[in-house]
């Protein structure tokens, strides 16, 4: 039975009009003098309402939707460094709902929704490109566990397609169908997946929250939390104490210790997860392709450059770089899928740090220390959530209650044994 999703009423907040096609004109004939910042550059005040710590994508969103939804505009928003540098950038920009577990598809299925939306919503230009995501298999075993899935998806309304290995050949072509190790039997097909410009959300969310009042405060590390009669009641900063009435921590890796600083221990390791571009070439690549015998995902920006990454590095660290037995393993799989990336340079290599829960799924909750909201956990699926993450976070913000599509991500499911293991692989985080 088809499930309908929650309505998305249009967000309330007033839009600028700033970006059009005829304000392009216009100041193309102006030589491009009359733009402003495309963002406040904010002073932190001394009390706010809602402090959200944290400044890319998830922290922004929430701004964001607090705004937009509930009409709540005192908020600040503390990045440590400039909007765009933490992980929010440091991605390979995929968006997508094929998920197995019926919660999760839901709720990742909400995200894709508002991507869909989301230049009208900030009047921005994210460059949402629908390519399509396509996840291969290469064994009868495979081929089952993702029939299961894609008829989980269908059951809750959402596309998925089946491709024998002569559709994957002209979809992909330069895809080795017959390589010895792992022969390609088909794939699965979900068209609405694709990309988006990761910088270009981190841009936009900080645009569209600080027209609407939110300060958006940059170089502001937080480097504690102010407890007082066992409740947080603000944060200190590298730039001075500031109170709130709730703290929301939206740090990615970084979960871990700032939660340490209310005396709470998390259900996370931190790992790094490294990505790889390579030189640009011509147009060779029209979709999300991921690779089933291991974990390789790749797609081609604009640029012409292949964006491509693996598993995490399976070492704990907070350092935005990995090593290279990783760098071979995701080459390794990459020829073996496609044997012409070997004639390819890698123009670049990033890290981002990876919050990884013992179950894969991610944490959207209050917490034992009061006034203490926590949206982390993200392991792979950060970016694609964004949205949802964001919306989800400022409905348990302002209404005090977990928005219906998280109340699977609560932090009490790890104490009561109800975890959200997504693939089924147990209680260590390295393995998710």
């Amino acid at each position: 039975m088809n499930v309908p999703h929650p309505r998305l009423p249009p967000p309330k907040v007033q839009r600028s009009n700033r970006y059009s096609i005829w304000r392009l004109l216009r100041e193309g004939l102006r030589s491009q003098r009359g733009w402003s910042r495309a963002w406040a550059k904010a002073s932190p005040r001394a009390r706010y309402r809602v402090v959200i710590v944290g400044g890319g994508g998830h922290g922004l969103s929430t701004a964001f939707h607090l705004a937009a939804e509930h009409g709540i505009t005192d908020v600040a928003v503390l990045e440590r460094g400039p909007i765009g540098l933490g992980n929010v950038g440091r991605n390979t920009t995929i968006i997508r709902s094929n998920y197995f577990h019926p919660d999760n598809i839901r709720f990742y299925e909400l995200s894709l929704r508002l991507w869909e939306r989301l230049e009208r919503d900030l009047n921005f230009n994210a460059m949402v490109s629908q390519r399509g995501t396509l996840n291969l298999f290469h064994t009868e075993a495979q081929r089952d566990l993702f029939t299961r899935r894609a008829n989980q998806m269908r059951l809750l309304g959402v596309d998925a397609e089946a491709l024998d290995a002569a559709k994957v050949r002209r979809l992909v072509p330069l895809v080795d169908l017959e390589n010895g190790r792992y022969p390609v039997l088909g794939g699965f097909l979900q068209r609405r997946g694709g990309t988006v410009r990761h910088d270009a959300v981190a841009w936009g969310y900080a645009r569209a929250a600080s027209a609407a009042g939110i300060d958006v405060i940059e170089h502001c590390e937080v480097t504690g939390l102010t407890l007082a009669d066992g409740r947080v009641r603000g944060v200190q900063t590298a730039r001075g104490p500031i109170e709130a009435d709730t703290v929301c921590l939206a740090v990615a890796g970084h979960s871990s210790v700032l939660a340490a600083m209310a005396g709470l221990q998390l259900p996370i390791e931190t790992h790094v997860l490294q990505a790889f571009v390579s030189e640009p070439v011509k147009p060779l690549l029209d979709v999300v392709l991921t690779y089933g015998a291991g974990h390789f995902y790749i797609s081609q920006s604009d640029k012409g450059g292949l964006v491509f990454g693996g598993a995490i590095d399976g070492y704990n660290t907070y350092a935005q770089r990995g090593t290279l037995p990783m760098v071979e393993e995701v080459a390794a799989a990459g020829v073996t899928l496609l044997p012409a990336l070997a004639r390819l340079k890698v123009l670049r290599q990033w890290g981002g740090v990876m919050d990884m829960t013992m179950d894969g799924s991610p944490i959207i909750s209050r917490t034992p220390v009061p006034g203490l909201i926590l949206n982390g956990g993200w392991c792979y699926g950060g970016f694609k959530a964004i949205p949802a993450g964001g919306l989800t976070t400022a409905h348990l913000i302002a209404r005090g209650e977990p928005h219906p599509c998280a109340e699977h991500l609560d932090l009490g499911r790890f104490a009561q044994g109800r975890p959200v293991d997504e693939r089924g692989v147990g209680p260590f985080a390295y393995l998710h």
